[in-house]
């Protein structure tokens, strides 16, 4: 590549450091040109995408965006599936393809402008999909607002079956019993 080209390359990827959600590092050796377009689709239905620098850019660009943890994850073949949308979906797309492709290993990566270790990177794939987690928060907030209208409903409820006993015993007649 000519210097110019060069420089262009690593500006490109530091941008793409930069205005990413999350940069996730994965090897992909052994993978066939299909297995790639495959994982390349999954990710691109999940809100990001997949492409391949030079080790020797990427370490540059790496460098110049102030994730100097990630030089040392850029050995071999390594691909960046840059992540625009929810971390976590692409996160997820990426693990289910890891889990197809056992030759694809994730190595690392940034979130939120702060690395992360291959580990946590997969942890975040295994995350449930945000849908799901605000559900859950909505029902942790909804029960005990439930309770209380079912605490209270039931105060009212037996307050008027009472009511209406004391009535029923007023028109028949009968004394009330003494407490």
């Amino acid at each position: 590549m000519v210097r110019p080209e060069k420089e262009a390359a690593v500006q490109e990827l530091t941008r793409r450091l930069a205005d990413s959600e999350a940069a996730l590092l994965t090897e992909y050796r052994g993978l066939s040109v299909s297995q790639m377009a495959e994982v390349r689709s999954a990710l691109r239905e999940a809100g990001a995408d997949l492409k391949i620098y030079k080790n020797t850019l990427a370490r540059i660009a790496v460098r110049e965006a102030g994730f100097d943890a990630l030089v040392a994850d850029l050995q071999g073949p390594t691909a960046i599936a840059f992540c625009y949308g929810d971390a976590s979906a692409a996160a997820k797309a990426l693990d289910d393809s890891v889990k197809k492709f056992p030759v694809m290993v994730i190595k690392g990566g940034v979130l939120a402008g702060k690395v992360v270790r291959a580990d946590q990177a997969q942890e975040l794939g295994r995350l449930e999909p945000r849908e799901v987690q605000l559900a859950k928060i909505v029902m942790m907030v909804n029960s005990p607002l439930q309770q209380t209208a079912n605490v209270l409903s039931a105060l009212l409820r037996d307050l008027g079956s009472m009511l209406a006993q004391v009535i029923t015993q007023k028109e028949s007649g009968a004394e009330p019993a003494d407490a």
